[in-house]
């Protein structure tokens, strides 16, 4: 969709050069905000609630790390003085006595963070600053990272800033802790869901925390240890995380569309090209399936389709956002540098210009290539990607960011049944309307009970069931926040109302989802299922013509088509709740009364580039106390979606 990628018109050649123009280009936009001494970095926009002093920080580390992967790559070729303007910012935020000086761990614990990529930007660079530093301001650094060793870090990717930080100084001459290196090993290993995917820590020791996180940071930080440690790594551990990267890189290749985007998935969204932080790190170590010309291809398309689509205000700073800025993306710790995280997607850069990735001829991606349907089985996702209109989806009943004995309002980037790298889920645009609130019900992409005022049920925690072949079931427990108890945050003093068991299943070819639901338990008088599609930006909001079908302003096209016991169609327009718009649109259908307990219920899910050439036929069926949709689509092929009766609800609630 849309214009074709600049990259087909570069040599490579002109690609490197390219990147290497966006890097610098990116680096010097930022320099007018820094503090006296380059310590800090103070851009303008809307503090995170780690404060002024703390995106300061973060300001610097997170763009010092995108110079030294330019300095890097560069072998210290340096004419704009990457390597001077960061070595002074190292000695005034070291220098407890000047105006520049960084946050220590104690006042802030993002430094933390931060702190990680100042080492890894550290050792990338280590010929050309850390080498060439005065003494005195060598060993200021090492005493700020020194707290790190011993710190008890969450159980999550936080563990890799110790293990980083610690790496770094045990080559330095600093301080670390064997028992720290053992535990992030041991923590990461624990993490391993299999198939090349890490959840990213467990919630209530189970695996269900997929997201972006997988490759830029649970891939990318194991490595990048193994490479600063060298000979005192751990014997076979590099070859362990090569493994395990080559395998996630198989299935990552999959999950970009032709338009360059990754999917609209997960937290931390305006890290934007950080996703290729795998990718290149892949690359980097010899452990990707991906052909070079492939891997380059990849990674210029995202970041083009990043940076030809507003990510970048007038003043050549990253926005918060997706596309446009867009508050809806953020978390409460995004300020105004999060977003360049995204330097973790210039790593290709330490690569030398005669490296395969920059002189092979460019390939085509994975969905450019042919129509694809994969399973993958750790994050509990069905993928399909069609070459015709580049779109690939993503069908979803394994992961939901959630712990398994709590309730918890949906997050539209974690609890939706499908994503893709065309569409964004709707959410507030405001981050301060409370998530479970009226304002922010589940809609796109959901299945929900509405309740006698119109408010809908809320997913998560979501139970996986099966996922098998083309098909995935999952369920949950339908609950809505109670008004009387509900704070902003969702915190513990929330309660919530529940209601019957919603069991689902999908099957998912080309660009169309059978999505069967049965609901279980009588939630009372007047509740009404809806299930929802795609919701696509749109130039106007679509007429109410009593269909459930939108047509993007890309010529997108998402459709609903309710085949039992969902015969109401309509469209729900939305305002500033999109990432990819201002206006959006969402299709959906409904039962025609109060839903029926023990009944099955089935729609189409389609999105693409045109209208379906063909929808399958469902046929339904019990089996015992199961529910069956027999799906039997154009092609011959056949699929069924199992629905089994849930199991007794158990006595002790889930804790709100």
């Amino acid at each position: 969709m849309g214009d074709p990628p600049l990259m087909h018109r570069r040599t490579p050649v002109g690609v490197r050069a390219h990147w290497e123009r966006t890097a610098d280009d990116t680096l010097l936009a930022v320099r007018p905000y820094a503090a006296e001494g380059n310590g800090l970095i103070h851009l303008p926009g809307t503090p995170s609630h780690n404060g002024p002093h703390s995106d300061g920080l973060e300001g610097f580390a997170r763009t010092f790390l995108l110079a030294a992967f330019r300095l890097a790559g560069a072998q210290g070729t340096d004419p704009r003085d990457f390597a001077g303007w960061y070595a002074a910012g190292l000695a005034a935020g070291t220098d407890p006595k000047n105006p520049s000086r960084w946050p220590t761990f104690t006042e802030c614990n993002q430094a933390k963070v931060e702190a990680a990529s100042i080492a890894l930007a550290l050792h990338e660079t280590r010929p050309w600053i850390w080498d060439r530093l005065d003494e005195t301001v060598r060993q200021r650094i090492l005493d700020w990272l020194a707290p790190m060793a011993g710190d008890l870090m969450p159980g999550n990717n936080w563990i890799w800033f110790q293990g980083i930080t610690e790496a770094f100084a045990r080559t330095a001459g600093g301080t670390w802790l064997q028992q720290d290196l053992d535990r992030t090993i041991a923590l990461t290993d624990g993490w391993y869901a299999g198939g090349g995917w890490y959840s990213d820590g467990l919630t209530g020791g189970e695996r269900r925390n997929f997201d972006h996180y997988n490759g830029w940071a649970m891939h990318l930080y194991p490595l990048w240890f193994c490479r600063i440690l060298g000979d005192a790594a751990p014997a076979g551990l590099l070859k362990r995380y090569q493994s395990r990267l080559r395998r996630f890189l198989a299935d990552q290749r999959l999950l970009v569309g032709a338009n360059g985007s990754p999917l609209v998935q997960g937290r931390s969204l305006t890290y934007r090209h950080a996703a290729l932080a795998s990718v290149w790190t892949g690359a980097v170590f010899d452990a990707t399936p991906l052909a070079p010309g492939e891997t380059r291809t990849l990674a210029t398309r995202m970041l083009d389709h990043f940076h030809d689509r507003g990510a970048r205000d007038t003043r050549g700073l990253l926005t918060l956002g997706w596309h446009r800025p867009f508050r809806g993306v953020l978390q409460s710790y995004s300020g105004p540098a999060s977003p360049y995280w995204a330097s973790k997607g210039f790593i290709g850069l330490v690569l030398p210009p005669d490296h395969p990735v920059w002189s092979h001829e460019a390939t085509p991606l994975a969905v450019e290539q042919a129509d694809f349907t994969r399973t993958l089985a750790a994050p509990g996702w069905l993928v399909s990607g069609t070459a015709a209109d580049g779109v690939v989806r993503v069908v979803n009943h394994g992961g939901d960011h959630a712990a398994p004995a709590r309730l918890h309002a949906d997050d539209p980037a974690y609890a939706r049944f499908a994503y893709s790298t065309h569409t964004a889920p709707e959410m507030p645009g405001d981050p301060t309307v409370p998530r479970g609130s009226a304002d922010a019900d589940p809609l796109d992409n959901a299945v929900v009970l509405l309740d006698t005022a119109g408010r809908a049920s809320h997913r998560r925690p979501a139970i996986r069931v099966s996922i098998d072949g083309a098909t995935a079931v999952s369920r949950s427990r339908a609950h809505w926040p109670d008004d009387a108890t509900w704070d902003v945050f969702g915190g513990p003093e929330t309660d919530y109302v529940l209601g019957p068991w919603i069991t689902v299943g999908s099957a998912l070819r080309g660009s169309v989802e059978v999505r069967a639901v049965r609901v279980d338990g009588d939630p009372g008088p007047g509740y009404v299922l809806r299930v929802g599609g795609w919701a696509l930006a749109v130039d106007e909001t679509p007429p109410d013509t009593g269909a459930s079908r939108v047509e993007g302003g890309d010529g997108l096209v998402s459709l609903v088509v309710g085949v039992h016991g969902l015969p109401d169609c309509l469209v729900v327009p939305g305002m500033d709740s999109n990432a990819l718009g201002p206006r959006s649109a969402t299709p959906v259908v409904r039962s025609a009364g109060p839903v029926a307990h023990g009944t099955l219920y089935v729609a189409l899910i389609h999105l693409g580039g045109t209208e379906p050439a063909a929808l399958p036929e469902v046929s339904t069926q019990a089996d015992g106390t199961a529910l069956l949709a027999v799906v039997s689509w154009a092609d011959g092929a056949q699929d069924t979606i199992r629905l089994p009766a849930p199991d007794a609800p158990r006595k002790d609630r889930p804790r709100a």
